[in-house]
C-alpha cells in the first residue's frame, strides 16, 4: 500500500510557540485564515467544540431562568454615543456601514462591536414596571471589532462568535448577585469542561470594560507565559439604565432607574484549549468537549482478515455509542494504520482503539492514550467500563498538568528590579503589592507591556511596598503580560 504523505507539526511548542499554534490551528484543521485580514473560517471540529461549549452553558442558565434571545447587528451611531465612557472605549474598534448601494446612509450605522446600546433600547421599551424584573436574556452571536494589526486565530480576530447576556434587575443586590453567579458558572465550564484553570477576581479601574460600574474576570495562564481573559462578568450599575432611561415603578409606586449587567464568553475558549493542552504532535482535546472522543483503528493485512476485524470493530461501536460515548470507525482504504495514527494523533481525539489479527484471536483491544501515550491491553468484556474510566482519566490529568503549570508560574515579586527580571526570564503571573494608583499601573504597562489582570476577590495580605513606587502598598495584585 503506498503511504500517503503527512508532513506533522514541524517547530517545537517550547522553541516557537507561536509557529506551533499557527500550525497546529491549520493542520489539525480547526481554522483557516479568511480573505479579510483579521478574519478566519471555522471548520468542523472547532465548531463542533463552540457547540459543546453553547451546550453546557445554555443549560446552566436555563436552569435558573435565563433565556436566549437575538437582537439587531447594525446599531446607529447615535445610540453609542448614548453612554458616553463605552462610546469612547469602542469607537477606536468599530466597524462602520455607511452606504446600501450606491446610496450614503443618513447616519452611520456600526456593526456590533458588543450590544448594550441596542439591547438597552428595546429594555426601555419593555420594562414598566417591577413585575417584569429581573429580564434575564441571552444571545449567541457574532461580534466585529476591528482587529488588524496583531491577529491570531480564535484568540483574536476582527470577528467572532460568542455569548452575551444582558440582564436588568430591580436593585443593586441583585445585580451585582448576578454578576458573580455568571463568574462562577464560566469558572466551572472552563475548569471542568475545557480542563483549563483560571484565576478569578475583578478588574481594575483602568482595565474594567467600558462603561462598567465593575468588571470581574477568569484569567488562564498560556504555555507561552502570557495571560488570556477567557470571560468577563459586568455590573453597569445605573450607567446604561440612565443613558437610556430604563424606568420601572417599584412596589412603592416610584419610578427607578433598573440596575445592570451584562457578562460573555467567546470561540476564544477554542484557542485556549489549543495553547493549554496541544503538544509537540498537535492537538488534545479534552474528552467533555470532544466531537469524537474514541477512535477505532482496524488493523489488517489479508482480505480474509477484514471481515472479522471489522465486525469486532462495529460490535463495539454500537456497545460505546448506547453508553453516550462519541466514536468513529476509521476503515478509510488507502492509509497506512501509521498514517490513521499520526492524523488522529494531529487532531486530538483522546482515544485510540486498535483492534488487530492477534486482539481478535485474543479477545482483546488496544487503548492508546492521546494525552500520555500510554497503551493497554483490554479484554473485550471490560472493554467498555475501562473507556469511561480513561476518558475520565484523562480528563483530570489534563487539569492537573495545567494546573500545576499555573501554580509554578505564579511569583511573587517583591520589587520592581525583581518583577521586570521575572517577567523577562519566564513570564507567567506577578503576584505584587500596588498601592492603588493608576499611575503606577499605567507606568508598569508602559514600561513592561505588563497589566494588572486580577485584583482577588478576598485581600490578600500585604507583604511589601508599592512594586513600583515604593510607597505604601493598598492590597495584592497579579500582573502579566497578556493576549
Amino acid at each position: 500500500m503506498a503511504e500517503v504523505k503527512q508532513e506533522g507539526i514541524t517547530v517545537k511548542k517550547s522553541e516557537n510557540f507561536s509557529e506551533w499554534y499557527t500550525q497546529v490551528v491549520q493542520k489539525a484543521e480547526l481554522a483557516d485564515y479568511g480573505p479579510v485580514q483579521g478574519t478566519i473560517a471555522i471548520r468542523e471540529t472547532a465548531y463542533a467544540v463552540w457547540e459543546k461549549i453553547q451546550n453546557v452553558f445554555d443549560e446552566k442558565i436555563k436552569k435558573t431562568g435565563h433565556k436566549n434571545a437575538y437582537f439587531p447587528l447594525l446599531i446607529p451611531e447615535n445610540f453609542l454615543k448614548k453612554e458616553a465612557e463605552h462610546f469612547k472605549g469602542f469607537v477606536p474598534e468599530v466597524f462602520w456601514v455607511t452606504h446600501t448601494g450606491e446610496n450614503k446612509l443618513g447616519e452611520r450605522l456600526a456593526i456590533r462591536p458588543t450590544s448594550e446600546t441596542i439591547i438597552n433600547t428595546f429594555y426601555s421599551k419593555w420594562i414598566r414596571s417591577w413585575r417584569d424584573l429581573p429580564v434575564l436574556l441571552n444571545q449567541w452571536c457574532n461580534i466585529l471589532r476591528g482587529e488588524i494589526k496583531s491577529t491570531k486565530p480564535f484568540i483574536r480576530t476582527s470577528e467572532f462568535l460568542w455569548q452575551e447576556g444582558h440582564t436588568a434587575h430591580a436593585t443593586e443586590e441583585e445585580a451585582e448577585k448576578e454578576m458573580l453567579y455568571i463568574l462562577d458558572e464560566y469558572k466551572d465550564l472552563v475548569e471542568n469542561y475545557l480542563a483549563v484553570p483560571v484565576l478569578t477576581g475583578k478588574k481594575s479601574e483602568m482595565e474594567k470594560f467600558a462603561g462598567a460600574k465593575t468588571t470581574t474576570t477568569m484569567e488562564a495562564l498560556m504555555p507561552d507565559g502570557k495571560a488570556l481573559q477567557a470571560g468577563t462578568s459586568h455590573s453597569l450599575g445605573q450607567n446604561f439604565s440612565r443613558a437610556f432611561e430604563i424606568k420601572f415603578l417599584d412596589k412603592n409606586g416610584k419610578q427607578q432607574h433598573v440596575w445592570t449587567t451584562s457578562w460573555g464568553i467567546s470561540t476564544r475558549l477554542i484557542g485556549a484549549v489549543v495553547m493549554t493542552h496541544g503538544d509537540d504532535k498537535g492537538l488534545i482535546l479534552p474528552p467533555k468537549v470532544a466531537p469524537v472522543q474514541v477512535v477505532i483503528v482496524p488493523i489488517f493485512y489479508k482480505a480474509e482478515e477484514k471481515k472479522k476485524i471489522l465486525k469486532k470493530a462495529e460490535e463495539l461501536v454500537e456497545k460505546l455509542k448506547e453508553n453516550g460515548i462519541s466514536v468513529f470507525i476509521d476503515d478509510r482504504e488507502g492509509y497506512t494504520p501509521g498514517w490513521k495514527f499520526n492524523e488522529w494523533e494531529m487532531k486530538g481525539i483522546p482515544m485510540r482503539i486498535e483492534i488487530g489479527p492477534k486482539d481478535v484471536k485474543n479477545k482483546q483491544v488496544v487503548i492508546v492514550r492521546r494525552d500520555n501515550f500510554k497503551k493497554t491491553f483490554v479484554k473485550e468484556m471490560e472493554v467498555l467500563k475501562n473507556v469511561g474510566k480513561v476518558l475520565d482519566e484523562i480528563q483530570k490529568n489534563l487539569f492537573v498538568k495545567a494546573k500545576k503549570f499555573l501554580s509554578e508560574s505564579t511569583t511573587t515579586a517583591k520589587d520592581y528590579q525583581e518583577f521586570k527580571k521575572t517577567l523577562e526570564r519566564k513570564g507567567g503571573l506577578l503576584r505584587a503589592c500596588w498601592c492603588g494608583e493608576q499611575h503606577c499601573e499605567e507606568q508598569v504597562k508602559l514600561e513592561t507591556g505588563a497589566t494588572i489582570r486580577i485584583v482577588p476577590f478576598k485581600k490578600e495580605k500585604i507583604f511589601g511596598k508599592c512594586v513600583y513606587c515604593g510607597k505604601e502598598a493598598k492590597e495584592v495584585v497579579y500582573f502579566a503580560k497578556a493576549y
